[in-house]
């Protein structure tokens, strides 16, 4: 082809699909480097798989993380198999899976969304609502229906909203939190109406504009959540760690004056970042070994404080960040072993 000939439809699908295999190769020769990462990496590596249409390499990476020994996340990569499957003909196996997630019950809403919205995907609208249905019971204690459902579980709202329209369901309770979650300037019920696939051939100039405001706004909330594919996170020390990081670097102590100032600190930060409206907040636990990796691949001193906030980010963007506040009922994120709504969410 002539340097000056556009690509045809077909060649730039064609090279979208050898891009997304190259990346995925690439991250599963980088998970064969960094094996405390792995988990992390490979789920990465297998949704290239699935954007390249390489469902069945997908579906090998899900196999390989579910036999390792004691995965981190197993019924997120189960979901994630599950509807991998489905989408290259495994329908019974898929519904299996989706059926043993369920079951489970699991108290992170990924994989919750994950099947619901598998489900969703196939037209098993019913199915799909009682899933967003089962999740949201399980997830979102009384409380957080009063002061504000956290924005990990907004997923479940919005698709059970979505599911909800789509079946011709009236409002309930549920959906009033959905509208409450919704953050971009057109409501929910125009958002999800049904009748909007047909409506950009529409010849009316109104009904046109009105749906273009419609896809910005959907574009909007799309490009935020790529904005930041990781939590923003705040560092905390485990109390050894902590011992060993000022005995090894005294100057440090600046930064950190005492182990429950640190951990003071820890809470408000998150606190004074949630109050200032920013979203999607995680704590990292930081290790010295691993901190002076980083110092030295920085190629500066591990007593440099302005390393700290890089160190955490780091660890949030290779997927070592856990949510904050913690889910319902958790143990608190400093490792008391007490619930973190008796521990440092006491007063929340």
């Amino acid at each position: 082809m002539r340097p000056d000939t556009p690509a045809t439809p077909a060649e730039n699908a064609e090279t979208d699909r050898a891009n997304h295999v190259a990346e995925a190769e690439r991250l599963e020769r980088t998970a064969a480097m960094y094996p405390e990462d792995a988990e992390h990496l490979l789920l990465q590596a297998a949704a290239h798989y699935e954007l390249a249409e390489a469902r069945d390499r997908a579906t090998t990476l899900y196999d390989n993380l579910l036999s390792a020994e004691a995965p981190q996340s197993p019924t997120l990569i189960r979901a994630l198999k599950a509807a991998n499957l489905w989408e290259y003909g495994h329908e019974a196996e898929a519904r299996a899976i989706i059926t043993g997630v369920r079951t489970a019950a699991p108290r992170d809403p990924a994989p919750w969304v994950i099947v619901a919205e598998s489900l969703e995907a196939h037209d098993e609208l019913e199915e799909a609502h009682a899933t967003f249905t089962e999740a949201l019971d399980l997830l979102v204690p009384d409380s957080e229906r009063e002061s504000g459902v956290p924005l990990p579980k907004h997923p479940l709202l919005l698709g059970r909203h979505r599911v909800r329209r789509m079946l011709g369901s009236d409002h309930d309770t549920w959906d009033a939190l959905a509208d409450q979650a919704n953050r971009t300037p057109v409501s929910l019920d125009e958002l999800h109406d049904p009748k909007r696939t047909w409506a950009l051939g529409s010849e009316n100039p109104a009904e046109l504009a009105a749906e273009i405001s419609r896809l910005r706004a959907e574009l909007g909330t799309y490009r935020e959540a790529l904005s930041r594919p990781f939590p923003v996170a705040v560092l905390h020390w485990p109390s050894a760690e902590y011992t060993e990081l000022l005995s090894a670097y005294p100057s440090l102590s600046s930064e950190y004056p005492s182990y429950e100032a640190h951990l003071t600190a820890t809470e408000s930060s998150l606190r004074e970042l949630a109050s200032s409206g920013t979203a999607n907040l995680g704590i990292v636990t930081g290790t010295v070994p691993s901190y002076e990796a980083f110092a030295a691949s920085e190629g500066s001193s591990p007593e440099d404080v302005s390393l700290l906030p890089q160190y955490a980010t780091t660890l949030a963007a290779r997927g070592r960040a856990g949510a904050w506040p913690p889910a319902a009922g958790a143990e608190c994120w400093c490792g008391s072993g007490t619930a973190y709504s008796a521990c440092h969410g006491a007063d929340r």
